[in-house]
Formats: structure tokens, C-alpha cells, sequence
């Protein structure tokens, strides 16, 4: 059952200080704050939208096959800065955590997923502030995507804000293998487990030959088609 969103926030109190004066203060701002990161979230999505509706309308084919987005569960954000070890307030969240507002881009091809990077990060009002590049680095266990974290304005009624969100890219083959892996992550005491692990990373180096085999394929189709 869902938790209320009341016993969400007594779990918040739980982490706050233990001055009720300063855990009011962050309770009250919180809402506020948490509208912020659905704002750049949804602004983000924009801009990526825009951006393959144009390459489609110049006759190219749509890099974006899907794109996804999440803001990280209340609970988490608190939990995550305790358990990192930073102060429990809302600055702490913005100057601590990147990856509150999360954005993720579907693409068919690699070579899609570093266009798509390098046209977001070129627009004028976007910020790049740190880019993770597991597709050429993959993580030990065959893990694979493409990681920026950015910062965009956001124009409120009062004030202008920049926010930052992570944005994964990735192949439809590397997110069908991600999904598998996050839920393998989190079964305990599982049977086989190094065996499951093992086949993962498998699966992962063959997924990664297939993407490139994929693009090479449609180079060559693309050369006969013109």
C-alpha cells in the first residue's frame, strides 16, 4: 500500500534536526522546493521534444525514441543526504544532489545518443556541469549509458532559478538491460546470484557489440538508399 503522504512526512521528521523550529521551516519550504525539480523536469522534456520534432520535420530520422522522467521519492532525498553525510535541509539538497529531477532518453543508435547530448548541451540557457560517459567506461558490470548533469533557468512568477536534473541516454538495448540489472539489485539472499551476475555482464558485452553491429547495418542501408 502507498504510503500517505502524512507518514511520508513523519518519516521526514524522523531525519530532520531535532529543533522543531528548524524542522517546521523545511517542511513548510519543501513543497515548494519539490515543484521546482517538476519544473525543470518538464522543461528539460520540452527542449528534448523540440529537438526531434525539428530533425523530423528536416527530413532526418527521430533520434529520440522515448523519454522518461522521475523525481527522486521524498524519503529518499532526506535518506540520501544522511546517509552521504550532508546537512538535512532544502540548500543542502540543491548544492548536494544532482539527480533529484531525473530525465531518461530512449535512442535507436549510439551515435544518437551523443547528437542528442551535444544538442542539449549547446543550447544557450543550458549549463553542463558534469557529463559520466559509461558507454565508452562501462561500470564492471557491463552497465552502460550516457550521464550529464545539467542546469537550465526556471522563470517563476517572482525570481528566476537555475535547477539541475541528470539526464540518462541510452540505447533501447542498454535500458532493457539496466531495467533487468535494477531489479536484480535489489533481491536478497537470492539463489544463483553470482550465476544471474555473471550472465548479466554477458549479456551486457553482447548487447554492446549488437549496437554497434545495428549502426553499422544502417550506415549501410543509408548508403544504398542514397
Amino acid at each position: 500500500m502507498a504510503k500517505t503522504e502524512e507518514t511520508i512526512r513523519d518519516m521526514i521528521r524522523n531525519l530532520l534536526p531535532s529543533n522543531p523550529d528548524d524542522a517546521a521551516v523545511v517542511l513548510d519550504d519543501l513543497d515548494d522546493l519539490l515543484m521546482r525539480y517538476e519544473a525543470v523536469i518538464r522543461e528539460i522534456t520540452t527542449k528534448l521534444e523540440i529537438l526531434n520534432d525539428e530533425l523530423s520535420l528536416r527530413g532526418y530520422e527521430n533520434p529520440i525514441i522515448s523519454i522518461a522522467s522521475r523525481r527522486k521519492k521524498t524519503t529518499n532525498i532526506f535518506e540520501k543526504l544522511k546517509r552521504q553525510g550532508d546537512p538535512i535541509s532544502l540548500q543542502s539538497i540543491q548544492e548536494n544532489l544532482n539527480d533529484v529531477a531525473g530525465v531518461r532518453v530512449i535512442c535507436s543508435f549510439i551515435d544518437d545518443i551523443y547528437d542528442v547530448a551535444s544538442m542539449l548541451a549547446s543550447q544557450d540557457d543550458v549549463t553542463l556541469i558534469e557529463v559520466k560517459d559509461y558507454i565508452q567506461n562501462p561500470k564492471p558490470n557491463g552497465y552502460r549509458s550516457y550521464h550529464m548533469i545539467i542546469e537550465v533557468p526556471i522563470f517563476f512568477s517572482n525570481e528566476k532559478r537555475p535547477m539541475r536534473a541528470e539526464v540518462q541516454i541510452r540505447t533501447v538495448a542498454m535500458d532493457f538491460w539496466a531495467s533487468l540489472e535494477h531489479r536484480m539489485k535489489y533481491k536478497q539472499d537470492i539463489e544463483n546470484a553470482d550465476d544471474i551476475i555473471n550472465e548479466l555482464k554477458e549479456c551486457a558485452d553482447t548487447i554492446a557489440e549488437t549496437d554497434k553491429k545495428m549502426m553499422e547495418i544502417r550506415d549501410k542501408i543509408t548508403k544504398i538508399e542514397s
